[in-house]
């Protein structure tokens, strides 16, 4: 079973997971995950904590992922503190989730080998140049993050295991010849219908809006009313590129720092290495004298690619005769990196070498010597990082000058700006919802939000926003929580009444025509009273129709039964249609060829949907405990 898991998770459906979770770790800040210190527990699963912390970065990360696809209008639902809510707790739950899947994952023994972690690795698009995998590329990426190989290696294999279990659990279904046909014949199903359109708006003038339908909406709905606390904030604010415009660095510096960091503007040896697994199992002892009998037998003129391949129980690399292609130092497991890098020539391999996956026999296939790169190709980032070092040192002395000048003159911030050299500037109101977005910060939220900003009216200390950007704000106006009086939104309010109450007028005079219709009576008298009359629609599909939308769904609810062909539906523009279903048009016959495409798809709704009963069963039987403030 762990094997045919195993092989799983390196199928294509495995590979696009782990892709997505590699992605979000690299550029989402994991280095943070591993460094950070423990926080407040949001929730426990079976006694795990899930922090604060972790909490906050998934909902960040989902909700950049949201602004990106869809834009500033996504802003809008964010203004909901419901929504909000809702969406945080939707995160919380997809990360309790991926806890137990975790959790489940360690109790079966699953696991992922060295050769599994650096085959990913080299494979992902994020560490590659022209198509290859490029070292450079991934140890910049590593420390721009702010963590090492051994963390990267330590999350990923986690990561990669737990998807072991999603990869056996939604890979493991199948469709069956009549499922094909029957979803075939669902969705392509095509039907005739007939429709009338109803403008709710010409029922507008028989109905009235009354005091007591104001009032009553009004209290119904007081807490759609509130406005929200809105300040408009004066700042300064300071960036490194600010200050970067102001500094330089001559030629000397730049070729001294090359000269003292040589070690660093080369490339570092890769090693191609073939690799003998045999897995300690339950008999750590017999898997280490057999390991021992093949080195005997390399020893005596055996082909190492050929022992690999009928041996080795790491089955991915054995198919290539142990192959494990390059290496670089730090990448795989410590006695293995050890080992690897202490064999002298190309063809040369180690004794047995014990790691935590089983015992290996390790042969060097191929050698690529460390590289200097020339002054010439590497002066242009010298500069740039000379010049950003000194702009950093000079920036952090602005911020200490600013922060000086904020306190000891409390009541402007024209000083601060003076001292800088930079502009004050304003934002428009805003509340805590509506952030501009270059002051999108929590701690500046809190502060300028804060009682000392707003009551007493004096200047911020500084607020970073990001690692290269600071400001001191102060808030110059103020509008409190309030619920709008009734006479502000009358207007808004009869207006909607009134759009309701045409709506239910609209609806009711067309339930009258239905059920005329149902009792075989004739309505065209009544339909052209109002200028209406019946429109047709052919071979209307489930999706891709250019009817509205309301009136499709309803259509494929509708039976050829003459009490239930025939029903009333409101749209999403407010106005009401009367639907009948007029004719059912079978689908195509599913060709072999279609069932073969159909099946696979099938196969993995099924498989998503085992998934997420798996994580509802696994859920039923934990111990989770979600804490109070959520």
């Amino acid at each position: 079973m762990l094997e045919r898991i195993r092989e799983g998770s390196q199928g294509p459906w495995a590979m696009a997971i782990i892709a997505l979770i590699v992605l979000s770790f690299v550029f989402a800040g994991v280095g943070s995950y591993l460094t950070s210190s423990g926080t407040t527990a949001v929730a426990t699963v079976n006694g795990e904590e899930i922090s604060a912390q972790e909490l906050e970065r998934g909902y960040q990360n989902q909700r950049a992922q949201m602004e990106s696809q869809f834009g500033e209008s996504i802003a809008q639902l964010f203004s909901s503190e419901q929504y909000l809510s809702d969406f945080r707790r939707n995160v919380l739950d997809r990360l309790i989730a991926e806890k137990l899947i975790q959790q489940q994952a360690q109790e079966m023994g699953l696991r992922v080998s060295d050769a599994q972690i650096r085959e990913t690795i080299v494979q992902m698009p994020e560490f590659q140049f022209g198509g290859q995998f490029d070292n450079d590329r991934f140890q910049t990426i590593l420390r721009q993050n702010g963590f090492q190989v051994a963390d990267f290696r330590d999350y990923l294999r986690i990561q990669m295991t737990q998807n072991q279990l999603a990869a056996a659990l939604t890979n493991s279904e199948f469709a069956l010849p009549g499922e094909a046909e029957r979803a075939n014949a669902l969705q392509l199903q095509t039907r005739d219908a007939k429709y009338v359109m109803i403008d709710s708006a010409s029922f507008a003038e028989s109905v009235e809006v009354t005091e007591d339908d104001i009032a009553e909406y009004y209290n119904a709905n007081i807490t759609a009313f509130d406005t929200e606390e809105q300040i408009k904030l004066a700042y300064v604010s300071l960036t490194v590129e600010d200050v970067k415009s102001r500094v330089s660095v001559d030629d000397e510096a730049v070729r001294t720092y090359y000269d003292n960091n040589l070690s660093g503007y080369g490339k570092e040896e890769e090693r191609r290495v073939s690799h003998i697994l045999i897995e300690a199992g339950d008999d750590a002892d017999a898997a280490k004298a057999k390991t021992q009998a093949l080195l005997d037998q390399l020893n005596d003129g055996a082909d190492f690619a050929e022992l690999a391949e009928s041996n080795s129980d790491d089955t991915f690399s054995a198919e290539n005769g142990g192959d494990l292609d390059f290496i670089t130092p730090g990448m795989m497991d410590d006695a293995f990196d050890e080992a690897v890098f202490s064999l002298a020539n190309v063809g040369d391999y180690t004794d047995v070498v014990e790691t935590e996956f089983g015992f290996h026999i390790i042969k060097l296939t191929e050698l690529k010597e460390a590289q200097v790169q020339a002054f010439e190709d590497v002066e242009a980032e010298i500069r740039e990082t000379l010049l950003t070092d000194k702009a950093l040192e000079e920036f952090f002395e602005l911020q200490n000058t600013m922060a000086e000048i904020a306190f000891e003159v409390p009541d402007t911030l024209e000083d601060v700006a003076n001292a800088v050299d930079l502009p004050v500037q304003e934002t428009g109101l805003f509340s805590r919802n509506t952030v501009p977005v270059d002051m999108s910060s929590p701690a500046l939220t809190d502060v300028a939000f804060s009682s000392e900003l707003i009551d007493e009216g004096v200047n911020s200390d500084i607020i970073e926003l990001d690692d290269e950007t600071v400001v001191v704000v102060r808030v110059v106006e103020h509008l409190p929580q309030r619920t709008q009086a009734l006479d502000e939104v009358r207007d808004g309010i009869v207006s909607t009444v009134k759009a309701q109450k045409a709506q239910e007028a609209a609806e009711s005079w067309a339930t009258d025509i239905v059920d005329s219709l149902k009792q075989g009576e004739s309505v065209e008298s009544t339909l052209s009273e109002k200028s209406l009359s019946w429109e047709s629609a052919e071979a209307v599909a489930r999706s891709g129709s250019t009817l509205n939308r309301s009136i499709v769904d309803k259509l494929f609810t509708l039976s050829t039964e003459a009490e239930k062909r025939v029903d009333v539906v409101a749209t999403v523009n407010g106005d009401i249609a009367i639907v009948e279903l007029v004719k059912v048009n079978s689908a195509p016959a599913l060709s072999a060829e279609m069932s073969e495409s159909l099946k696979p798809r099938l196969a993995q709704m099924q498989g998503q949907r085992v998934y997420q009963q798996f994580i509802e069963a696994l859920r039923a039987d934990a111990d989770v405990t979600v804490s109070e403030s959520l």
